[in-house]
């Protein structure tokens, strides 16, 4: 891991090589992700978003889009997140996601929530929902849908889709 990595928010000329980035990372499927059709019609450059940037390069990308689940906001969805398939196993993608972690809770964000493994993001302190408790538009494993409380007792608050806030 290198100690000399930029984190910093994206901005819009970050835009290309996040695109980019995804391209490499997941391929032409990448559109039909939950996170794409969730985010759809919505901007690209939102205030959590965060970029990894090693010797000017950028290394990694993490999309966080604020969401309102059942209507009640105050959640931060939590993906793509991508990592230069070159760089794999160098932990940027860890450092992103413990950094939008951080900065959610900082911001008021009472829950983050995602579609992954958890035996890779219960490190971050992310569960498995109990089953129809959240939902999301588009196919995606209700098994696969995990959230990490920022505030204690807040998953209590969510149920419901789904949408951007």
């Amino acid at each position: 891991m290198h100690s000399d990595i930029e984190i910093r928010p994206v901005t819009e000329r970050d835009l290309p090589a996040i695109a980019a980035l995804h391209a490499r990372a997941f391929g032409p499927g990448r559109f039909a992700r939950t996170a794409y059709r969730i985010r759809e019609g919505t901007t690209d450059v939102t205030p959590n978003s965060r970029v990894a940037i090693f010797e000017n390069a950028l290394v990694a990308a993490l999309h966080a889009t604020p969401v309102r689940i059942g209507g009640t906001p105050g959640a931060l969805l939590i993906g793509p997140v991508a990592v230069e398939p070159a760089e794999k196993g160098k932990k940027y993608g860890q450092r992103l996601i413990a950094r939008a972690l951080e900065d959610a809770d900082a911001d008021g964000f009472r829950i983050a929530i995602l579609v992954g493994d958890e035996p890779y993001y219960g490190r971050f302190g992310f569960t498995p929902i109990q089953p129809g408790r959240i939902w999301m538009p588009g196919p995606v494993d209700p098994r696969r849908i995990l959230a990490r409380e920022l505030a204690e007792g807040a998953l209590a608050e969510f149920t419901g889709l789904v949408a951007a806030a």
